[in-house]
């Protein structure tokens, strides 16, 4: 089944959806469940919570199936946060779409007041900021890198990319279309497409059950899918811009070397096969040309993609499950 058609997608007007991802947290479901369900009781709006299940391997999905009035989203296998959260996105039908972790360490009484700010000042996305982060030094230490990284190549100020517990238009979240590790780069994804986005401290609580899914192996595929979103950005429209500079500077490198070997070669009489210059400005010569003809080959694929369109299935959804109301006894 596609991640297109697996689920009804009415806008239905006045109602919350709470896109919730689930790996190995069979621990935290009970608790984390009752703490949603009495803060959206408060809420003056009707909801819906949806849970994916991205290919646990405990007793996670059994634990979803007791909890009461939930849509389950059952991937086949593990893809990640990132596919989870665009199952869950896809599959949302309220104007307001609120995601948050699956662990517990988010706290869902702060949904109510990142609902207030979107209103009051008529936000697209309201982010959550967990400026005292309970989590491990390794962790904080790698997410402070990242931040750096993101400032440095994408311009994001945003404090906290990495916490998930957010609060969406409708508009903002049908936008995307994420996998990888491409949910840390929504804010700025979203930025990009002229979305108005905010930002305000939230609790963050230290882990009860399970262990963090987070470590350098993520990271170090964060940091690629921050290089890929960056050169996307850049020069997604005409990458000729970026390969064409390289093979120029290549071109003028090579060049000058070769020149210089053979000013060597007529005026000092040093044979070109002794003469390291004429290897190094033979081989950037070729590095050039090559540079040139990749950009006139992204060029062209890109304006075949825009052109055809194809769509390629990133992931598969094994079944939609919708848990109904108990019955009292």
């Amino acid at each position: 089944m596609s991640n297109e058609s697996y689920i009804k997608k009415e806008r239905e007007e006045d109602l919350i959806s709470v896109v919730v991802p689930i790996y190995n947290e069979e621990g935290s479901i009970p608790g984390l469940f009752e703490e949603l369900r009495q803060t959206l009781k408060g809420l003056k709006s009707s909801y819906e919570i949806i849970f994916i299940n991205d290919g646990s391997t405990d007793d996670s999905l059994k634990k979803l199936k007791e909890l009461e009035k939930v849509t389950i989203i059952d991937l086949n296998r593990n893809y990640g946060q990132a596919v989870a959260l665009d199952a869950g996105f896809k599959a949302s039908r309220g104007d307001i779409v609120v995601s948050l972790d699956g662990d517990g360490q988010n706290d869902p009484r702060d949904i109510p007041k990142l609902i207030e700010k979107l209103e009051k000042e008529d936000l697209d996305v309201v982010a959550g900021w967990r400026k005292n982060r309970k989590d491990r030094g390794y962790v904080c230490f790698i997410t402070f890198m990242a931040r750096f990284l993101r400032r440095l190549f994408i311009k994001d100020e945003v404090h906290d990319s990495g916490c998930t517990l957010r609060i969406y238009r409708r508009e903002a979240v049908k936008s995307l279309d994420i996998g990888g590790e491409m949910h840390r780069y929504i804010l700025a994804l979203l930025r990009w497409k002229g979305f108005k986005i905010g930002e305000l401290e939230v609790n963050h609580r230290a882990r009860k059950y399970g262990s963090s899914k987070y470590g350098f192996t993520k990271a170090l595929r964060g940091f690629i899918d921050l290089i890929y979103i960056w050169f996307i950005h850049k020069y997604s429209q005409r990458p000729m811009h970026l390969f064409g500079l390289m093979s120029f500077v290549s071109l003028a490198f090579g060049g000058l070397s070769l020149f210089w070997s053979l000013y060597a070669r007529i005026i000092f009489n040093v044979s070109l096969n002794r003469n390291g210059w004429f290897f190094v400005g033979f081989f950037c010569l070729l590095i050039g040309v090559v540079f040139f003809s990749f950009g006139i080959v992204l060029d062209l694929l890109i304006k075949i993609q825009l052109t055809m369109s194809p769509h390629e299935k990133r992931y598969y959804v094994r079944r939609i499950i919708k848990t109904e109301k108990k019955k009292e006894r």
